[in-house]
């Protein structure tokens, strides 16, 4: 196994400068995610659980723009192998007009039902009321975002990471900026609660889309087609949605099942200690993993790229267990610093910086270190599933495995532990994590057999 780490250090510098601009990219996105909580947390832990029960239904459509990014990349990535940039600017009208058009409608249910929709999440009234004004708004963001996101997604496809990195690093800025305003109130405008928080969101997607739009017709690796772009044709839509269909509703169902999981902390006896501690700990958590994201997307880039340049089988195989393997180094040393912050930073300053204590910091800390833990495991599966499996066109095993094991052990243990045993916090952040136990070596089985190997960009005619 280690023989395939041998590539030189030429190799290791392209890996890393394909993955540290996604790496920043996604913790500047997660960093959003943490200063918003932050933010809303100092208005007191009730508002804290309302917008993190009001996210819920917001995850799906985050899904849902992650699925069509990961469906446009397995395209996007073997045709850039072959430099046809006419199917590239195609397979983005196709994932453009989709999703769009999914957002859109999932964010006028928000609109117009939005307690009816968080009762269906929490067994507390107030904190669909409270959260209501939030889920409104919030919904109509992510038409703007899935836009950004499939064009980010493109461009990294064609090996430019650089520009989601420095897109999103600014809209932050602009988010950021906007919430301090709305949300307390500052500079003459009112003061607008966890209202405000949405209405900067909304602000800072709507200026990230016009950015997008202004370097989409500058752009010169990437220099879209657009007659083909809005006539995508019947052939590329038939080929989006075959491989696509099936990541899509892999994240959709995914997302589902992490959405249920704040569910069932919305059922139980304490669910304010426990959704407001699963709002600190998920954040905190997913900065860590933002490298391992990182790695995966680049992991899809390349082993994509070597399939739709003609690369052997074996050479293939190689290239995505030395990169299987460098992923789960690299997590191993982030779960160690992360559970080494544990009891010197995050329980003596950030859990009363966000004002968990007592009996939400015990819960802290329990789901925590149980995903601190893990944090390796889910590097393996997450470059296993998003990077290897998809980008060579194995799209109906990697939705298999991805869900699977979240399905099937994960959700009915936590509920189990959470709703009908009533243990304590340890046991039930143990159960969420359970899934990654079974999903690495069933990935494992599957990259080693080799079936996954497809070359997505030719038709059953042309062979």
């Amino acid at each position: 196994m280690l023989k395939h780490l041998n590539r030189g250090p030429a190799f290791y510098r392209y890996l890393w400068r394909l993955s540290l601009p996604i790496i920043l990219q996604n913790l500047i996105t997660f960093s959003l995610g943490l200063i918003d909580t932050f933010m809303v947390s100092q208005l007191g832990n009730e508002e804290m659980a309302a917008v993190t029960t009001a996210n819920v239904p917001v995850f799906l459509l985050l899904s849902l723009v992650f699925g069509l990014q990961s469906g446009l990349g397995i395209l996007a990535s073997q045709y850039w192998g072959k430099k046809d940039l006419k199917n590239i600017s195609r397979a983005i009208g196709v994932a453009s007009m989709i999703g769009a058009a999914l957002a859109l409608v999932l964010a006028i249910v928000f609109w117009l039902y939005p307690v009816q929709v968080m009762d269906l999440l929490s067994n507390k009234h107030e904190l669909s009321v409270m959260g209501a004004p939030y889920l409104r708004w919030i919904g109509f963001s992510y038409v703007f975002n899935i836009l950004s996101s499939i064009y980010v997604s493109a461009q990294r496809s064609v090996e430019n990471p650089n520009f989601g990195m420095k897109l999103f690093g600014f809209s932050t800025l602009v988010n950021t900026a906007l919430n301090y305003l709305l949300i307390f109130g500052k500079c003459g405008l009112p003061a607008l609660g966890v209202e405000g928080a949405a209405i900067a969101t909304l602000s800072s997607r709507v200026v990230e889309f016009a950015i997008c739009a202004v370097y989409a017709l500058r752009s010169k690796r990437l220099k879209i087609d657009w007659r083909c772009f809005f006539r995508p044709g019947w052939e590329m839509t038939r080929r989006f949605t075959k491989y696509s269909s099936p990541v899509v509703l892999n994240e959709l169902a995914w997302g589902t099942g992490t959405s249920l999981l704040t569910v069932i902390f919305g059922y139980t006896h304490n669910s304010v200690e426990m959704l407001a501690a699963n709002a600190v700990t998920g954040n905190l958590n997913r900065l860590f993993l933002v490298v391992c994201f990182g790695l995966g997307a680049a992991t899809a880039v390349m082993v994509g790229k070597a399939i739709g340049e003609g690369q052997s089988r074996d050479e293939v195989m190689s290239l995505s267990q030395c990169l299987l393997l460098f992923t789960v180094i690299v997590g191993a040393g982030l779960a160690a610093v992360a559970l080494l912050l544990v009891p010197v930073l995050f329980q003596p300053v950030i859990f009363p910086l966000f004002k968990l204590f007592g009996e939400s910091a015990q819960i802290a800390t329990a789901l925590g270190v149980a995903g601190f833990a893990t944090i390796p495991l889910h590097a393996y599966s997450i470059s296993a599933i998003t990077g290897v499996l998809r980008s060579g066109g194995d799209v109906t095993w990697s939705t298999v495995l991805d869900l699977a094991p979240q399905w099937l052990l994960a959700l009915p243990l936590t509920a189990l532990f959470a709703l009908v045993w009533h243990t304590g916090p340890w046991l039930i952040a143990i159960a969420t994590q359970a899934e990654s136990l079974l999903k690495v070596p069933l990935c494992m089985l599957r990259i080693r057999s080799g079936k996954w190997i497809h070359d997505v960009t030719v038709s059953k005619e042309d062979l």
